[in-house]
């Protein structure tokens, strides 16, 4: 991962709203992911601030659930755009959901730790791309994603979602 390369958010959507992912989100958590070196995983790294403790000295659980869900989703959404041999960056935009979001909490993630996020997709049928994540605190790994992302066209699902 090159610190001189923007990230896959601020590439495909820098308008992006996400509270967790959105680079143009105001109060947001401004997640960055880049492809990692090997060329299959995606990597983020993060710093939880003070307002996400769980309990005392340990990261809350549902922040570490919206770091995998937004990771992955960007893991699955990179993946189309190679797959497609085009840039993040080009039109039409790639946009995916989560369709399951999978957690398995294997150690307490302490605060004040650097996590790093390391995912990468495990397989993909039509629309449906699975994504495995893992979430290390310093060198410890703490937990572990298993989601599924459906590919989808945002404003055909927004106007469902109002009509509903």
């Amino acid at each position: 991962m090159s610190v001189d390369v923007p990230a896959l958010q601020d590439l495909a959507a820098p308008d992006g709203v996400c509270y967790g992912c959105g680079s143009a989100h105001p109060r947001g958590l401004h997640i960055k992911s880049h492809w990692h070196e090997d060329g299959v995983h995606v990597v983020s790294t993060h710093l939880p601030g003070a307002d996400f403790h769980g309990w005392p000295g340990l990261v809350y659980g549902g922040l570490i659930a919206m770091l995998v869900d937004c990771h992955s989703n960007w893991t699955a959404m990179a993946y189309h755009y190679r797959a497609e041999h085009r840039a993040p960056d080009s039109k039409p935009r790639i946009d995916c959901v989560t369709g399951s979001l999978g957690i398995k909490f294997l150690k307490p993630t302490p605060m004040d730790v650097p996590l790093t996020l390391k995912a990468r997709v495990e397989g993909d049928v039509g629309r449906k791309t699975r994504v495995l994540c893992e979430v290390y605190a310093g060198e410890v790994l703490t937990a572990v994603g298993d989601s599924v992302f459906v590919r989808v066209d945002t404003a055909r699902l927004a106007e469902a979602a109002r009509n509903a």
